[in-house]
């Protein structure tokens, strides 16, 4: 994706884009790394372009959660803390639920049971989270 701004979109730049536009998914899950101490700048800008237009676009109203890992004792926190945040005010409707920050300190991530476990269950929370019930119970 080209990095968002007002202008590439108003010189037809937003080609990059159409197909998540045209055909969104019903749930997002980012998975990211922390750099330094916070998302990447590409996971930001692909939600800012999710997010146009505000309102409308194609995280709007949609599950958000975030998952990751880092060779850090944090395991990325900070990084999916600004991620939920980016994405509720961009729409989404973060499944606050979903919090797997792990560290991969003496841990392997890829074949610990632990951590797949976690992970399976993020993704379950993901897939049965019912936006309409969050809705109404508020």
């Amino acid at each position: 994706m080209p990095a968002n701004a007002e202008t590439l979109r108003m010189i037809g730049l937003n080609r990059a884009i159409a197909p998540a536009r045209r055909d969104p998914a019903d749930r997002v899950l980012a998975v990211t790394p922390e750099y330094n101490a916070t998302m990447p700048a590409v996971l930001n800008n692909a939600i800012d372009w999710l997010s146009r237009p505000y309102g409308a676009g194609a995280i709007a109203g949609k599950p958000f959660g975030v998952v990751g890992v880092t060779p850090t004792p944090y395991g990325g926190k900070w990084a999916h803390d600004d991620a939920r945040r980016s994405a509720r005010i961009a729409g989404a409707g973060v499944v606050e639920d979903i919090d797997v920050s792990q560290t991969s300190i003496d841990v392997d991530v890829l074949h610990d049971p632990e951590v797949r476990a976690k992970l399976r269950a993020a993704l379950a929370t993901l897939v049965n989270f019912d936006p309409n019930a969050e809705s109404s119970a508020a």
